[in-house]
């Protein structure tokens, strides 16, 4: 099988690119800036979605789900938030099409709509206006709803997962009766988010903190994590926003406290997309094709028969049906791809594209020696093993990848962590190697912008285990408290 993918070191956005669509993961649609999720790709989200969803079910959160459609005036009624997604929106006008009488499908001027309706780039507004119904006392609350749903975003610059017009996402909306709640929700969204990239996507992430440019529209205090990319990009890989009161007093959405006394409701909002997809294929993949981590292949373990005769591939194939079973007991997904219209050498280089864990390979002489041949894609080894005992191997093995994938990248970003003090060196280090880089800054938005226009870096964040320690801002030399970690980002 001809991958015919361009290395990194070649061209790293080129490489993206041709891994997405070679690995059959996703493709451009017929409609501008949108994407089709192919059905090998939606499996590793649905099993992003699973674990995603089992951990706010853990963390007491139900899912619902509310319109795809939001009045524009509900836009108008939180300031910052409309300014935010203003550029971002897409508009319906009218609800009915009409043939002109020359066959061609026109809009029908006489169905304008009263009120445009904006197709949600985020729910917050609709959520709140319907959440006043909801909430009339202290006992209504807390409120943990989590929606699983598309929006759209307009965009003319797209890039398959990382930014498309339409997305997938899921996003949390809670209401509270005090700060308290709210900032203990917003942060323990954050660390469900760090403890789902490590853990599931062995991602190794830095929490922190937005600075007040970066925060999101309506959000009184923005939590993120954070990734670095093989290419020394950064990616955002999730955010929780404390909302405080703002939604609930555009809204009108007040609640009586315990004590009889009227207050209006605290919130939180956080969320995470399908751009973790482009994260996991970003951070582990290589020039033979993906790389997934165990717990989110949706193949785990392939298995490849090599044979010459019919008695052959009975007597492997009985083999393989006692494995498969042992191994579907202990939760793994297997495939056994006995296809007779492909060469196992095709077979090989495709599951390697695709990025399955494990294949194994049986052939006759295995069949006579009791072994089989396992071949590992995180470090592209291979290993003759006995056939006793296969499936507690198996087991083992999967776990070691999955820990191997993360010390990998865990490796890279400490190496591409750099503190500097200079503006120069600061300048030197993007140019040169990327990744994140820890510095100084006065605390200014003057100076984030600028630093931003002159060298394409942003503030990532503020990380949330910084230490306090006096400095300069690099760029200013204004005094500054604490270092900030600076990347070029996605």
């Amino acid at each position: 099988m001809s991958k015919g993918i361009i290395s990194r070191e070649t061209d790293y956005s080129q490489w993206y690119n041709e891994l997405v669509m070679k690995a059959d993961l996703a493709e451009h649609s017929a409609v501008r800036g949108c994407m089709v999720i192919k059905p090998y790709g939606y499996a590793i989200w649905e099993k992003m979605q699973a674990a995603l969803d089992k951990m706010f079910k853990d963390t007491g959160h139900s899912n619902a789900y509310f319109p795809l459609f939001i009045p524009k005036s509900f836009f108008t009624k939180e300031a910052s938030h409309v300014e935010g997604f203003a550029t971002e929106c897409a508009v319906v006008t009218h609800y009915r099409l009409k043939n002109d009488g020359n066959g061609n499908i026109v809009v029908d001027e006489e169905a304008k709509l009263e009120e445009e309706l904006i197709v949600r780039p985020t729910s917050e507004t609709i959520i709140w206006n319907t959440y006043k119904g909801w909430i009339e006392s202290y006992r209504d609350l807390p409120i943990l709803v989590n929606q699983w749903a598309n929006v759209v975003r307009w965009e003319m610059r797209t890039r398959l997962f990382l930014r498309t017009a339409e997305f997938l996402w899921q996003e949390g909306h809670t209401a509270h009766a005090t700060e308290e709640e709210a900032v203990e929700e917003a942060e323990r969204m954050l660390n469900v988010y760090a403890d789902f990239a490590e853990n599931w996507m062995a991602l190794p992430v830095v929490k922190g903190r937005k600075t007040e440019n970066e925060r999101f529209a309506g959000a009184l205090d923005t939590l993120c994590i954070e990734a670095l990319m093989q290419d020394g990009k950064a990616l955002q890989a999730g955010t929780s926003h404390f909302l405080g009161q703002n939604f609930a007093k555009a809204f009108d959405v007040k609640f009586t406290a315990k004590d009889g006394k009227v207050d209006y409701v605290w919130a939180t909002s956080w969320g995470v997309s399908t751009r973790l997809m482009g994260a996991l294929i970003m951070a582990h993949s290589d020039d033979n094709g993906l790389v997934l981590p165990p717990k989110l292949a949706p193949i785990q373990v392939v298995i490849v028969p090599i044979y010459k005769t019919m008695e052959e591939r009975e007597a492997i194939g009985e083999l393989v049906d006692a494995l498969h079973g042992e191994l579907k007991s202990k939760g793994i997904a297997v495939k056994y791809d006995d296809r007779d219209t492909h060469r196992p050498g095709f077979k090989f280089a495709e599951w390697e594209l695709k990025g399955v864990p494990v294949r194994i390979a049986i052939g006759s002489r295995d069949m006579q020696n009791g072994t089989v041949e396992i071949a590992r894609r995180d470090i592209q080894t291979k290993e003759t093993v006995p056939q006793e005992g296969l499936a507690d191997h198996i087991e083992r093995l999967l776990e070691n990848i999955q820990r191997n994938i993360y010390d990998k990248a865990a490796a890279f970003r400490e190496a591409s962590m750099v503190e500097v003090d200079s503006y120069e060196e600061f300048k030197r280090v993007l140019e040169e190697k990327g990744g994140f880089v820890s510095a100084h800054w006065d605390g200014t938005v003057a100076t984030e912008k600028r630093i931003k226009e002159e060298t394409k870096a942003t503030i990532r964040c503020i990380p949330l285990a910084n230490k306090e320690e006096a400095g300069v801002c690099i760029l200013t030399g204004k005094p500054s408290k604490q270092r900030v970690l600076f990347a070029k980002a996605y």
